[in-house]
């Protein structure tokens, strides 16, 4: 039998989700004190079930996260079978690396709380780096929205008529090409797409700051397609969408897995170069980060069928 438990930050995919397996969600106490301190009690029947957790790492994050954790424990001591973190957008992902003598590794440190709290496995859309899977010690299943994306896209391109010979998929950053190649498979159903690539400059002492400094690749008279996995502050997707107009593009398009918007940044992406912004519900959307240019694709379908597999 399975228990599905939402956190504070997934309520509305975690609504979804039980919907669509037609599984109520569990009953769980979250308090938060007024000293800020937390704390989580089940209140459903888990002895001996499988008991899945949706909370996303998103901000605030620090409390996203500790309040999986005590998840974890409070469904451990209260006799679950098997305990599954369901992470929709993983925070802390980009600090998978010393980036500067003296730093932490976050990822790592999360990782780490997430196997010690007690979850027995973990699900995930979308991680940053692949290369975080290899540190995991308990199994973890990678989910990628990449699909659900471009195929959303490729019905707005239909329906606004647009010729489908005159499509680039960009890429903000060389690390990102292997995902923009996916999403050019996935969107145009062969390898020969290209995608252009745009390099950027990052300063690591000052905060949301980025520079897209050199194009590679072909635009000149195309649709561009820009593919990342995450926008915060939304600079960098900005500065790229700048640089592409710059070097002949006709218009841009954004395909973002993870909306993990800073305060501002809704308002300048409404208010840039770029046409539309695509991108999945990982992360719930407040009203105040709603805009005209946004539009949002769930992975409530992906999640329940996972989960329903899951033995």
């Amino acid at each position: 039998m399975i228990n599905l438990f939402s956190g504070t930050t997934s309520i509305n995919l975690s609504n979804e989700v039980s919907n669509l397996l037609k599984i109520k969600l569990s009953e769980a106490e979250i308090i938060r004190f007024d000293n800020s301190e937390l704390r989580v009690r089940i209140l459903s029947d888990v002895k001996n079930n499988n008991a899945f957790v949706i909370q996303s790492g998103a901000n605030p994050t620090d409390q996203s996260y500790i309040e999986l954790f005590f998840f974890a424990d409070a469904l451990k001591r209260s006799g679950a079978n098997k305990i599954i973190a369901v992470i929709p957008y993983f925070g802390y992902a980009r600090q998978n690396i010393q980036h500067r003598e003296g730093e932490c590794v976050s990822e790592d440190i999360i990782i780490k709380f997430l196997e010690t709290s007690g979850y027995h496995e973990v699900i995930i859309f979308d991680i940053h780096a692949e290369e975080t899977l290899q540190n995991f010690s308990i199994p973890v299943k990678h989910l990628s929205a990449i699909g659900l994306l471009a195929e959303k896209i490729k019905s707005y391109l239909k329906e606004n008529i647009i010729n489908p010979e005159k499509y680039v998929v960009v890429t903000p950053d060389e690390a990102g090409l292997t995902r923009a190649k996916r999403f050019s498979e996935v969107l145009f159903q062969n390898n020969k797409t290209e995608v252009a690539i745009i390099e950027k400059y990052r300063d690591l002492n000052k905060l949301h700051v980025s520079q897209a400094v050199k194009l590679i690749g072909d635009v000149k008279d195309k649709i561009a397609i820009i593919v990342d996995d995450i926008v915060t502050s939304g600079n960098t997707l900005i500065n790229a969408s700048n640089m592409i107009l710059k070097n002949g593009a006709k218009r841009v398009i954004a395909a973002i897995i993870h909306h993990d918007f800073s305060q501002t940044a809704p308002e300048k992406i409404q208010n840039s170069s770029i046409d539309k912004f695509f991108t999945t519900n990982s992360i719930r959307l407040n009203k105040d980060q709603i805009f005209n240019k946004l539009e949002e694709v769930s992975i409530a379908k992906m999640l329940a069928a996972e989960i329903i597999n899951v033995k």
